[in-house]
């Protein structure tokens, strides 16, 4: 595996959020340019709650993974290491938006942990390098 397919999965991860709040508007009554929040926040459809649960998530979890993936490119991570995390990472990313659709509450923390735990895993692997190349 190459960084470069780990840069996929951070850009892949990146426009995730978009294809759920796509599902939430869609999901809904007629969607309200003039006042998303205020139309988001009616929505009685559970559809439309979990695909904006799940867009709002999404958008959570994205900057921990793409600093983690950064930086342990910066301090020299095994490039195989970074795209297999990365890889696992989106893949989990995918998974769980699905799974908040589907309303499976329990598969769908266990996949989150899955990703919580490819995120830190980068940041600590960088930290690690970091603290090997330079001691405190």
């Amino acid at each position: 595996m190459t960084l470069a397919l780990a840069y996929w999965c951070v850009v892949f991860v990146a426009v995730l959020p978009y294809l759920w709040v796509y599902v939430a508007k869609a999901s809904g009554q007629r969607y309200n340019n003039r006042d998303p929040r205020g139309w988001q926040a009616r929505q009685d459809n559970p559809r439309s709650i979990r695909a904006n649960a799940a867009q709002l998530n999404a958008f959570e979890a994205f900057a921990p993974f793409a600093a983690g993936v950064v930086m342990a490119q910066l301090t020299g991570v095994a490039h195989g290491t970074i795209a297999a995390l990365a890889v696992v990472f989106a893949i989990s990313r995918l998974l769980h938006g699905l799974l908040y659709l589907a309303d499976r509450h329990a598969l769908r923390s266990l996949v989150w942990a899955v990703g919580f735990v490819c995120a830190v895993a980068l940041l600590v692997l960088a930290a690690l390098k970091a603290a090997a190349i330079a001691p405190i």
